[in-house]
Parts: C-alpha cells; structure tokens; sequence
C-alpha cells in the first residue's frame, strides 16, 4: 500500500510553502545574490521530487526493508522541521507592521540560531542518543510479597524492534551484555520486538539468546509483531508468519505468556505471572484477555483479585488504567508501547514527553487505586528501540532494573488512575 494521499498532499504543501516564504525572505534581504535565491529554489525542487519518490514507493511487502524510508523521511524531517522554526519567528517578527511600527528580525536573530539548535538535536538523537543505553533502577514495595522475594531483582526491556537495525547487531549485542551484566533473577520482555514481519528477528536470535537469568527469560507480544502493518497474500501467510515469531523466541529460550500464566518459585514461596496478548485500542487489534490469562479457581483460591503477589506483563499501559485497575488487585504491572514517542526533556525530577498527549501514563512508575481501594503499580519502560523514525531525543534505550521489597509502599501520590 501506497502512503496515503491525503498525507502525501499535506507533506508538499507544508514544503512548498515553507519554501516560498523563504525564498521570496532570500531575495528580498539579500538583494545584490540573488543567485543564493536560485540555487535555494533549485534544492528545494530537488527535496520535493525525493520526498515524491519516496512517499510513493510501496512499503507493505514482506520482503521489503523499511530502513531506506525511515531514514529518507526522518532527513525530510530534519530539513523542514528547521525551516518550519526559522519561518515561524519571522513571521512573528513582522507582527509589528500591523501597527506601522518596525518589523523585528527575529527570524534572523532567533529563528534561525533555534533552526540551527534543532537540525543538530535531530542528528544527535539519531547518530549519537539512540546508540546509548540507560539502567534505570526501580524499587517496587509491596507487604503482600512473599518473604523469599525480597530483594528479588527483576530486568526488564521493552521494544526492541530490531528490523530498524537491519542486520546489525552490535547495538543489541551491547543491550544484551548490559541486561546480563545486572545480573538479574529473572528478565522479562514486554512487546514489540519486530517492525513488521518475523524475519527482521532472525539475524538476532543468536544475540538474543545469549539473554540469562536464573528464572528464565518470559516474553509477551506487542502491537508490531503480529504482522499486521503488512498485506500479506492469504491470512495463511500471516498466521504462518506470526508462529515463526513464537519458534524462534523459543528457540532463544524465551518463555513466551499469551494469554496465559505462571509461577516463579523461590524457597517454597510463589509469584504469579500473567502475560496477555497485545491489548489494542482502536486501529489496533485487541488480542489480550486478562481474565483468560488468569482464570478464577474456586478450588485453589486464585483469580484476579486472590491473595496472591501478581505481576502482569501487558505492552500497552492503557490496559492497566482501562481494564486492570477496574477489576483486579494485579500488585504490578510491566509495559512499554509508548517509547515516550522518541523524546523526552529532563530537568531534575521533572520530565515530559510529547506521548503525553496520546498516552496520559508514557514512562516510569505510577501508582493507583481499584475499585477496593487497594493500591497498584504500574512501570512502563520506554523502550530500546525505534519505529517510524530512527531517532530518539532525550528518550535513551532503558533497561529496567526492578528490585521488590517486603515492605509498605512509601509514595505519597495520588492515585492516577482516580
């Protein structure tokens, strides 16, 4: 399938008109070279027909990569995103015409110092920010948890997508080697370990399964890998595609829940595991059923809001303040999805990320409240890698490092889910 229209539409008119503006800025500051005028009009020309090209080429076959437009529309991006700020002051520093007063060369003097600024942060995100790792280490209280887990260090990553990487495996060769250097009990993995199709994974799987822990290594799936970013030729072909996915994780000695749970055994005590499916909202499928993935059972006293320690693993954290929070007692549950959409600014404690307009809940750790009053948690691990655009500002690949503690939970927030 083609890029939409509609955006390919938007995409040249946003370029032709930023351009204009500066072209018509160019001859009119500098009036004695207007050649720079020309050669500026003739690049622009240039951009326009590649950025044709490549909104044009069809990108939803199987066999084909991804990476070439990734990088094409993320150096458009680059391009015009800077343009768009020097544009913007300008026209900001002729407001005072309106009034017959001077007009202020903001454009000269900020926009284009900011411009600037910008098409460096981008190409530092993409060359330098996504190739660093993160260990963010977490503490998670809770009286319910059994004794023989205290201290218990659990890892987890989140959002691989390793078909940006193509068949490079030096970044996750390195992400693997951070992971294990942590030393974790037990390491877990929350979604989203594809792009679009299963054999992205396959010239990973010798590095992924290099991943150890003394509790094995448990796995569930996100949006992304269930093949449905692609027109495949039968539903045949998509099912066979998703089950190689589940083989080769597998193979990699991945303990994959769907829709599905377990036990973590320590000194007589247990830990339930709940894994679900890729919970969707709209466009996305909803594949995840939390109260198939833990059944009740009157004989052995379990169910969603039993007695039991549970941790849930579920890719997107709007299932936990949609659903989990309105009919279980699940004491922690563990998500990405968000990837803080690539950028994230921090200030001390403080931090923000553009997906707080889309997810309320984007990254790091929240409290909240059921329908009962008892208190849940819920971490949301930003992820390692990149979708749509091989970028990220600010937003470094995380590993988590959570480590559970037999004690009150000591946070004074709000619930947030409330």
């Amino acid at each position: 399938m083609r890029v939409p229209i509609l955006m390919a539409i938007f995409a040249f008119l946003f370029s032709i008109l930023i351009d204009a503006y500066i072209y018509i800025d160019i001859k009119k500051s500098l009036k004695n070279h207007r050649r720079l005028a020309s050669i500026y009009g003739f690049s622009s020309i240039c951009l326009w027909i590649f950025l044709l090209v490549v909104l044009l080429i069809p990108r939803r076959e199987a066999t084909q990569s991804i990476a070439f437009t990734m990088w094409a529309l993320y150096s458009y991006s680059t391009v015009y995103i800077s343009k768009f700020i020097f544009v913007v002051f300008s026209l900001a520093g002729g407001i005072p015409k309106i009034w017959h007063r001077r007009s202020l060369k903001l454009g000269k003097y900020v926009g284009l110092p900011l411009a600037i600024i910008c098409f460096i942060a981008m190409w530092w995100g993409a060359l330098i920010t996504r190739h660093n790792i993160d260990v963010v280490n977490v503490d998670i209280n809770s009286p319910k948890l059994p004794q023989a887990f205290n201290d218990y260090r659990m890892v987890q990553i989140s959002d691989l997508h390793v078909g940006t990487w193509g068949n490079d495996t030096s970044f996750i060769s390195r992400l693997v080697d951070s992971v294990n250097n942590q030393k974790p009990d037990v390491i877990f993995f929350t979604g989203d370990i594809v792009n679009r199709h299963t054999g992205e994974l396959e010239p990973f799987v010798k590095t992924l399964s290099r991943l150890h822990a003394p509790d094995g290594v448990w796995s569930i799936l996100g949006n992304h890998d269930y093949g449905d970013y692609i027109e495949w030729s039968s539903e045949s072909e998509k099912e066979a595609n998703l089950n190689l996915l589940k083989h080769l994780q597998q193979q990699m000695g991945w303990k994959m829940l769907n829709n599905q749970s377990d036990i973590l055994v320590r000194k007589g005590d247990t830990i339930r595991l709940i894994g679900v499916e890729n919970w969707g909202e709209p466009p996305f499928h909803q594949y995840g059923k939390l109260k198939a993935s833990y059944p009740s059972d009157s004989a052995n006293n379990t169910g969603l809001n039993d007695k039991n320690f549970k941790i849930l693993l579920s890719h997107n954290p709007e299932h936990w303040r949609q659903e989990v929070t309105n009919i279980s007692n699940i004491d922690l549950t563990l998500s990405g999805h968000t990837h803080a959409m690539q950028t994230e600014i921090k200030v001390g404690n403080w931090k923000w990320s553009p997906a707080v307009f889309r997810y309320p809940l984007w990254g790091g750790l929240y409290l909240g409240q059921n329908k009962n009053g008892e208190l849940l948690q819920l971490y949301i691990n930003i992820g390692a890698g990149e979708v749509g655009m091989p970028f990220r500002i600010g937003a470094v690949p995380e590993i988590t490092v959570i480590t559970l503690h037999k004690e009150p939970i000591p946070y004074s927030l709000k619930p947030v889910n409330k």
